[in-house]
């Protein structure tokens, strides 16, 4: 597993996650939080090429709001 970033907010149902650095998930990836709990798949990826954004799609049981300010990884 690799860090995959923090997740900054919640619009529309989807997860934003700011990247740690360029090196991200592809988009189709799989991410997790510290207790390896599923958060979601990535399903875009946008903004600055240093440090972009990813939107996750949660499965329809995550209450995505909770995840604001948590660290989620990449599986």
């Amino acid at each position: 597993m690799r860090r995959a970033g923090t997740v900054v907010g919640v619009t529309q149902g989807v997860a934003v996650v700011r990247s740690t650095d360029e090196e991200f998930p592809d988009v189709g990836a799989e991410l997790v939080d510290e207790r390896l709990d599923a958060v979601g798949a990535v399903v875009d990826v946008f903004g600055p090429t240093g440090q972009p954004y990813l939107a996750v799609s949660p499965p329809s049981d995550r209450a995505v709001t909770r995840l604001v300010g948590e660290v989620v990884y990449a599986r």
